[in-house]
Formats: C-alpha cells, sequence, structure tokens
C-alpha cells in the first residue's frame, strides 16, 4: 500500500525532497530565463540551460506545457489593492489594473508563451497553462464596492468585460497588430477598464 501511494505522488515529492526541489527550481529558473529572451523552451532546453539530464528533467515535466506553465507568473495575493484602498470602485479599479500592468510588463514573454500553447490545435483553453480566474478574482475584489452603491450592475459580466479589454490578448493585439509602441498600449488598457467601468455606472451595463 505505502507503494501505490508513493507512486501516486509526483516525482519531486518522493524522496529527497530539498535536492529534487532544488532541480526543479533550476529548470523552472532556466525556462524563465529563456522565454525572457523570445523563446518558448522545450524540456530538452531548459534541461541544457540548466545543466540537468534530459531524462531527470521529464521527470518533473513530461512535455512543454508543463514546463511553460511551471514558469508562468504566480501571485498568489486574494488582492492587489493596498492595505487601505479607498471605496471609489474607479479608483480601486484603477490601482489594480496599474498592478496587472505590471505584471503583463514583467511577464510579457512568458504570458505570450502560455497564450500561444493555449491556442494550438487540441489544446484545452481552460487548462492550466492560462491559470484562468485569478485576474477575474482581483476584478471582483476591486469592484465589491459597487454591491452596495450600483446594486443593478452585474459585476460578474462587468469583470469579464473588464478583463477582455486589458489582459494579455488584448496587449498582444495592440502591440502587434495595432503597433502600440509597449508603453502606450498598457496605457490604453488601463483607460479601457477605466471606460467600461464608467459607462456601467452611467447606464447599468454590461
Amino acid at each position: 500500500m505505502a507503494s501505490m501511494a508513493s507512486e501516486a505522488l509526483p516525482y519531486e515529492l518522493t524522496g529527497r525532497r530539498n535536492q529534487k526541489a532544488r532541480t526543479r527550481s533550476a529548470l523552472v529558473a532556466a525556462a524563465r530565463e529563456l522565454l525572457s529572451h523570445g523563446t518558448t523552451p522545450t524540456v530538452e532546453e531548459a534541461a541544457e540551460a540548466a545543466a540537468v539530464s534530459r531524462t531527470t528533467a521529464y521527470r518533473y515535466f513530461p512535455n512543454q506545457r508543463a514546463l511553460v506553465a511551471a514558469a508562468y507568473p504566480e501571485v498568489d495575493q486574494d488582492s492587489l489593492l493596498p492595505d487601505d484602498p479607498p471605496d471609489d470602485p474607479v479608483q480601486r479599479l484603477d490601482l489594480l489594473l496599474a498592478a496587472t500592468n505590471r505584471i503583463v510588463r514583467d511577464w510579457e514573454m512568458q504570458l505570450r508563451a502560455a497564450l500561444r500553447l493555449s491556442l494550438e490545435p487540441g489544446a484545452e483553453p481552460t487548462g492550466p497553462v492560462l491559470r484562468r480566474g485569478r485576474v477575474i478574482n482581483w476584478l471582483a475584489d476591486a469592484l465589491e464596492p459597487l454591491a452596495a452603491t450600483h446594486p443593478d450592475v452585474d459585476r460578474d459580466r462587468l469583470a469579464v468585460a473588464i478583463r477582455a479589454a486589458t489582459g494579455i490578448e488584448a496587449f498582444v493585439w495592440l502591440v502587434d497588430v495595432a503597433r502600440y509602441p509597449r508603453e502606450e498600449a498598457l496605457e490604453l488598457m488601463r483607460w479601457n477598464g477605466r471606460a467600461i467601468l464608467r459607462a456601467a455606472l452611467d447606464d447599468g451595463g454590461p
């Protein structure tokens, strides 16, 4: 029974955990470094960069999608607002959008790689590569005062509308298709979010 239980655990959680944690961290760091230079690394490429054997690397990451998912930026906070946020939802949203813009700016290549892999034929669009739901939760936190001040506004739909105009997908279109400089694209996404919120406050939409 003990043998069967150990087989169900991820490789890095079975025996010599500290050493395995260091190996996994080295592979993730190598993947992030390659991503920062515009390369979407294979498991073999990350292994070479981390000076880890390919066989060992595949024990941690069975495929490229798993590797890129591990290199995806992790922000575990339930809220990105300051400790004493304002009550005004427009100000709260603007603070949140400034924070999410920093994530897009700092992790652009990792986010692009995750988006690219999520669009491959047969890929599950709601799978772990894009980690859907995190930004929606932050938006829900920013928009929470509307429950008391504008109960007619569907905050869930509003959060989705803002996310659609402010995420990595919108950023890629603005930079690659519309040819906006990166900082201008980020500022426009911030403006988009505020505009959608103000429209909802004016007419009760979306």
